[in-house]
């Protein structure tokens, strides 16, 4: 009994060593080709440099849209098809203007208008300022807001080692500020990029209106100009703000999703996904945000396709519509999905820039988490991934997290130098590295590659 109880862990043993061999075999063969034939970092140029920013409902879109069915083909999908949704158009217009004024000086400030804001008038708004550095002091502050632009002073938190947490912190005064400003009469807003860049660009993003209030425009100030303002009003509290924007919306358009899909040889109508958004903030390129996601998840499908790889599950690529508004893209996604009755394995996105991998959030019960940990960190460690955290995906695949319970991941690169460039005007093609953006292609496609062989 005994003997035959040894003879079967040895060769339960001798099966898992040889799975392990042959898995770390294949993931090499993965990293030589992406590192010797890899198309992200070149699909990322013509990108950038041929649409640029892709706003949802801009005409570079439709353009993005064209680059990402032609680049899905040429990486040798078996079909590529275009997915309807309704997204949102907000349209910047011209160059907004902003001064401080103190006395007879005028200083020019660096500002964007945040996603979803409403213009000025033609003449722009002259008016005081009243600085907050949080919420609670606005509340203290609240009977001093009449007619003032109120300017949200928080600085991004540097004591978190992870930096989306910092932005986690931070954010809430840009998406509603403005509304908690208008409660008590405010004119206009400002805010302090959400940002720990050392720089004095601003950074946009989406802002929501609490649709029981007054609107009113709310922008984004550098870094630099928003402590120039802070020791303007320390020196002269009867320092005042001219801001101008014509930024306004418009009627909802038709957008998106670009899928590519590898057919699966034993269970075709079970899928993997894995994606990133196509659209991005219009002050720059969206390199990082999110063009490396979207030329990280095509490349997983030019990788496994190259190789000969025949996945057993159906492997979709999804370039995302309107990650950066409302989320469209993800949610008809899953929407159509549960149309169909469409059985899904897993979703991962990367929507964290093109820099050096360090591991992935993964939602999973705490046992199994514990079981890939040990199973696939020793495959992926020699590639920069040395954790698997507990966490959701990426925003357009927890959807399906929602819809169907599916596990969701998203790669979770250094997060360093991240909101160095997030949704501002330096988020270019330049600022990315050849090197950390194929790493981060190398440990997809050997994910998507375990996932689909192994499962959870």
């Amino acid at each position: 009994m005994y003997r035959s109880l040894f003879t079967g862990l040895a060769i339960l043993f001798s099966s898992i060593l040889f799975a392990q061999k042959e898995d770390s075999v294949f993931i090499r063969q993965i990293a030589d080709d992406i590192l010797m034939n890899g198309k992200s970092y070149s699909n990322l140029h013509t990108l950038t440099k041929t649409v640029g920013g892709r706003i949802t409902g801009s005409p570079q879109m439709y353009k993005a849209e064209d680059w990402g069915m032609k680049a899905l083909k040429d990486a040798g999908a078996d079909k590529v098809w275009l997915q309807e949704c309704k997204v949102p158009r907000w349209v910047r217009g011209d160059k907004e203007q902003a001064k401080l004024i103190v006395g007879n000086k005028e200083e020019s400030l660096a500002v964007l208008a945040l996603g979803n804001s409403v213009g000025t008038e033609t003449n722009g708004i002259t008016a005081p300022v009243l600085l907050v550095n949080s919420f609670e002091e606005l509340e203290q502050k609240k009977d001093e807001v009449k007619g003032k632009i109120v300017f949200y002073n928080y600085k991004f938190n540097p004591k978190f080692i992870e930096t989306f947490y910092g932005y986690g912190d931070a954010v809430r005064y840009r998406g509603a500020g403005a509304s908690r400003a208008a409660k008590y009469g405010a004119v206009a807003v400002l805010v302090r990029s959400v940002t720990n860049s050392t720089d004095n660009y601003p950074h946009t993003g989406a802002m929501r209106y609490d649709n029981s209030l007054p609107k009113v425009p709310a922008l984004a100030v550098g870094q630099w100009d928003a402590d120039k303002i802070a020791d303007a009003l320390q020196q002269n509290k009867n320092a005042t703000i001219f801001i101008k924007t014509n930024a306004h919306t418009m009627s909802d358009t038709t957008g998106h999703n670009v899928i590519g899909e590898i057919t699966g040889t034993e269970f075709p109508d079970q899928y993997i996904t894995v994606g990133g958004h196509l659209d991005s903030w219009d002050p720059a390129e969206g390199a990082h945000d999110d063009g490396t996601g979207c030329v990280h998840s095509i490349e997983v499908l030019r990788t496994l396709k190259a190789l000969g790889y025949k996945p057993k599950h159906s492997i979709r690529v999804v370039l995302f519509a309107d990650e950066e508004n409302r989320g469209d893209g993800g949610e008809k996604y899953a929407e159509e999905a549960k149309e169909k009755k469409e059985k899904h394995v897993f979703g991962l996105e990367s929507d964290a820039g093109g820099f050096t991998p360090r591991g992935f959030s993964i939602a999973l019960p705490a046992d199994k988490l514990e079981k890939i940990r040990k199973e696939w960190i020793p495959l992926l460690q020699e590639y920069g991934v040395y954790e698997f955290s507990n966490g959701g995906g990426g925003a357009d695949v927890n959807p399906l997290n929602k819809t169907f319970g599916t596990p969701v991941s998203e790669l979770r690169p250094d997060s360093q130098r991240y909101f160095d460039y997030h949704h501002s005007p330096n988020d270019f093609f330049e600022n990315v590295n050849k090197r950390e953006l194929e790493l981060g292609a190398i440990n997809m496609t050997a994910l998507i590659y375990l996932v689909d062989k192994y499962g959870f």
